[in-house]
């Protein structure tokens, strides 16, 4: 699950700390128009994850300076952790909540000073929370039908046949494995909205996801979540982290790119920093459609493969720059194990 970069024994720095952290939950970044930090440039290591971070509100609020190359804290080290993973909404993970939250993860033993952090020590804690996570027992409950059509909280139809489901902190497009606690039966959902807004609830699921664990009769079981990471990174029928092809030259670059690796079902969306051109697309079976389709910073190409197999894109700059790119695209089934 994390990075298999070579560990260093010394303190790491926060730069590398909040990069391991933020590699960890699979989670995607976009260039964004937030005002960086005045010490982390546009082109050094981890830039665009600490701006795009920052625009989140990730980092404590009124911060100016980053300070990437100073030690990492063991504070600055809990507080980032639980914020990566989400432990509850974001306004009650300060630090002065630090003492409340090691009280319900007991991760470490913290005493409020500034003990520096290797990198074996912050994927200890990563560990030992995430165990703690995957082994916490929820309440989750399902939409009524009277909320099928309805706009989510994220700007999306709620369809109940999907496998969707509400959480109060986890980022749009989180794939989350839910399982059954009673009859260990799972199903994988995509959350597409806030909620629920009922006391000791902690998810809702659509109709069809509820129904492939529990008879829709029971209206509401316990269950455990395992996170797998943002639908465009992992795929909602993958369990490992996707990679990208996401550079057409040296300064034209695609916010996420193509994936070496798709599932069928899914729509692909082609963002990119500067102008480009999707000139063509060969399907599977060898038949060729010309696009021609130029794109704009603030535009997206979409694409959904119809059939299994390997497509290859023709993409370029206005300047006239080419490149192809490959992308394997493959069925699964959702059934619960």
């Amino acid at each position: 699950m994390f990075p298999c970069s070579a560990f260093a024994s010394g303190p790491l720095s926060r730069r590398d700390g909040f990069l391991l952290i933020w590699d960890s939950i699979r989670r995607p970044v976009y260039e964004t128009s937030v005002q960086p930090f005045t010490d982390v440039s546009e082109g050094e290591e981890g830039y665009t994850e600490i701006t795009y971070a920052k625009g989140r509100k990730f980092f404590d609020e009124g911060m100016t300076h980053f300070r990437p190359d100073d030690p990492l804290t063991q504070e600055d080290a809990l507080i980032w952790i639980f914020r990566s993973r989400n432990v509850v909404e974001r306004p009650s993970i300060e630090r002065s909540d630090i003492h409340r939250l090691l009280e319900r993860y007991p991760i470490a033993d913290f005493r409020g000073d500034a003990n520096t952090q290797t990198r074996e020590e912050v994927l200890d804690l990563l560990m030992a929370l995430d165990t703690l996570l995957i082994e916490e027992v929820h309440t989750v409950s399902y939409y009524a039908d009277d909320f099928h059509g309805k706009t989510t909280a994220f700007g999306e139809k709620f369809d109940m046949e999907d496998f969707t489901a509400a959480h109060r902190s986890f980022p749009e497009d989180t794939l989350v494995q839910v399982t059954n606690v009673e009859n260990r039966k799972s199903v994988t959902v995509r959350v597409n909205d806030r909620g629920p807004y009922v006391e000791g609830r902690d998810m809702d699921l659509s109709r069809a996801a509820f129904e492939k664990i529990a008879p829709i009769s029971q209206g509401v079981l316990h269950a455990t979540f395992r996170r797998l990471g943002d639908v465009d990174l992992v795929g909602e029928c993958e369990d490992v982290p996707r990679t990208y092809q996401r550079r057409i030259t040296r300064d034209v670059r695609f916010h996420r790119g193509i994936p070496h690796t798709f599932s069928l079902g899914e729509t692909l969306f082609l963002g990119s920093n500067r102008y480009f051109v999707v000139r063509g697309i060969t399907f599977p079976d060898g038949a060729s459609i010309r696009v021609q389709d130029f794109v704009g910073p603030r535009e997206r190409f979409q694409f959904t493969p119809s059939v299994t197999g390997e497509y290859r894109f023709l993409v370029g700059t206005v300047q006239g720059n080419q490149r192809e790119m490959v992308m394997s695209v493959s069925s699964c089934s959702r059934e619960p194990s």
